[in-house]
C-alpha cells in the first residue's frame, strides 16, 4: 500500500476549500441579517433577542480566536 504524503499543495487546497466554505457561510449570515434573521422588526420578542444574543456570542468567540 502506498500513501501520498501531505504536501504544501494539498494543505493549500484544503485550506482554500475551507475558506470557500467560510465565505459561503458568511454570505448566508449577511443575507439573513439583511432580512432581520427572518424576524419582523415590528414583532420582535425576547426570544428573538435571546437568539440574536446567542449568535452574537458565537461570532465574538470566532473573532477573538482570529484576533480581529
Amino acid at each position: 500500500m502506498t500513501t501520498t504524503p501531505k504536501t504544501n499543495e494539498v494543505a493549500l487546497a484544503a485550506f482554500m476549500s475551507g475558506k470557500a466554505e467560510i465565505d459561503a457561510l458568511l454570505a448566508r449570515i449577511a443575507a439573513a441579517s439583511d432580512d432581520h434573521f427572518g424576524t419582523n422588526p415590528e414583532r420582535v420578542t425576547w426570544g428573538d433577542t435571546g437568539s440574536l444574543g446567542f449568535i452574537t456570542e458565537r461570532l465574538k468567540e470566532i473573532t477573538e480566536f482570529l484576533g480581529v
